[in-house]
């Protein structure tokens, strides 16, 4: 063979060989991402190629699966969809998936590794869809719903000694069931809900932090207590009112300006919601103590998972000790959602050691075997057995004798926290109104709740803690204890 004909067919023979490693590597390192690849159209007609599992509420399936006559045999049906819709979220043949349904969609399309039986791991097939349990209590759920009504909030109720969270509830919702499918109808239904003000679609329990207010004030009492500013609910503080505040001219008021806040404890102070004793506290204390402290019970932590990823609650680090005065309140730059502040609630309610919040209980297999079971978990020991107990004592004054009488429930022990969180430019909005509960009856079930309602309708001397947002807490805590 001729030195040309010797270079033609080695370069012939090395473009065999890249093509042959290309395929090779396109069909074995490549070949989940192209299976994954929400474009790719065999991945929705896989995944609708037959019903899929379910998400179960109190044992029962919340969602279902409707034979269709399109190339994706069959759509996602929802019970109580907008009931449910801050739970499990949506599944849609155009829009794609989140939250639960996002999380574990291999398993609710059977594609899970953990599904297959040796027969379908050789035949490559799928096998049957597996549900997903969730720590929901469908009474709890209901009562948070319907007392927030056509309010723009959110609740959240766990169980402090584990962690599981019995209601989440986001309003205004939508129905995920009106736009599973494919059709005009399915887009048209998108489009309304995407085209919403009131934004239907996020999740105010998880994704939408907002200045928590003087709720936040249980967190500065507990950094006071942990590190040896004050013994006790009961000793007298070293608080001015009005207090100035530091480095300037403006002295911040109290809002019951007759209230007895000057050197008030931490029980009167919680009692009557004093701005100057828990602002003044939180310069005494400094802001690094005050942020090891909320750390401690999650703020800071971009990391909560419910399994669905929480949005990351702020307490700031780089304050001016005026502003320092104001985080302890709630306000300045602090951003807290339901779920962190439930948080709070749990861990005072349950000693000082808080459990991570979880959303799902467990996972089956298509013929109702376990696949994944989720015990309760310690998030952090968030402060003392004896600064959790004094904390729940100043509570429980704080719904006997203050601002969060609207949370008592007969024959049950309930302690409170009110809080209304001022916004917007010179604080000309309407604020929102916050609300922090625990409930307990003595015979080993307890409850936490916190409820925040954003109400655009409501006119700025109606908002508060107590009127507001404790009945939905109470028809929550009700509805959770036997």
């Amino acid at each position: 063979m001729n030195k040309p004909l010797r270079r033609a067919a080695v370069f012939c023979l090395a473009l065999i060989l890249a093509l042959m490693g290309w395929a090779t590597w396109i069909q074995g390192a490549k070949a989940s991402d192209y299976k994954e690849d929400p474009h790719n159209p065999r991945v929705a007609i896989g995944k609708y190629s037959a019903p899929l599992g379910n998400i179960l509420v109190g044992g029962e399936p919340v969602t279902g699966s409707a034979a269709t006559s399109s190339t994706l045999k069959y759509k996602r049906t929802y019970k109580d969809g907008p009931l449910y819709a801050p739970v499990t979220g949506f599944s849609s043949q155009i829009y794609g998936s989140n939250q639960l349904e996002s999380l574990y969609g291999d398993l609710l399309d059977g594609s899970d590794s953990r599904l297959q039986s040796p027969a379908d791991a050789l035949t490559r097939d799928r096998a049957k869809g597996g549900d997903v349990a969730t720590t929901i209590d469908p009474k709890v759920q209901q009562a948070g719903y319907r007392a927030l009504g056509g309010k723009k909030g959110a609740a959240v109720a766990m169980d402090p000694a584990t962690g599981r969270i019995l209601g989440m509830v986001s309003t205004p919702s939508y129905d995920p069931g009106k736009f599973s499918g494919s059709s005009a109808a399915d887009q048209k239904a998108w489009q309304q809900m995407s085209a919403d003000p009131d934004d239907p679609q996020v999740n105010r329990a998880l994704r939408q932090p907002l200045p928590p207010g003087s709720t936040f004030k249980l967190v500065v009492a507990a950094a006071a207590l942990e590190n040896g500013l004050y013994s006790s609910v009961d000793e007298p503080t070293d608080s001015p009112d009005p207090y100035t505040l530091p480095h300037t001219r403006t002295k911040l008021p109290n809002e019951n300006a007759s209230a007895p806040c000057k050197n008030a404890n931490i029980r009167t102070a919680l009692q009557y919601s004093c701005n100057t004793v828990f602002a003044k506290m939180a310069v005494d204390l400094g802001k690094d103590k005050v942020k090891a402290q909320a750390e401690k019970l999650g703020f800071n932590d971009g990391k909560v998972d419910t399994p669905v990823r929480a949005a990351k609650s702020v307490y700031p680090g780089d304050m001016d000790e005026a502003q320092t005065a104001l985080s302890g309140i709630g306000q300045f730059d602090d951003q807290a959602t339901p779920l962190q502040m439930a948080m709070v609630t749990a861990a005072i309610q349950n000693g000082g050691d808080l459990k991570t919040p979880q959303l799902v209980d467990k996972l089956t297999d298509g013929g109702g075997n376990t696949v994944q079971e989720n015990g309760p978990k310690t998030y952090r020991k968030a402060m003392s057995g004896r600064t959790a107990e004094q904390l729940r004592s100043a509570m429980q004054t704080v719904v006997d004798k203050g601002t969060a009488s609207g949370a008592k429930i007969d024959g049950r022990t309930v302690g409170a926290k009110t809080g209304t969180a001022q916004h917007g430019v010179d604080n000309s909005g309407t604020p929102y109104a916050w609300f922090v509960s625990y409930a307990e009856d003595g015979k080993g079930h307890q409850v936490a709740v916190a409820v925040m309602v954003e109400d655009g309708h409501a006119a700025r001397n109606e908002v508060s803690g107590n009127g507001l947002a404790a009945p939905i807490a109470r028809a929550m805590m009700k509805a959770a204890l036997p």
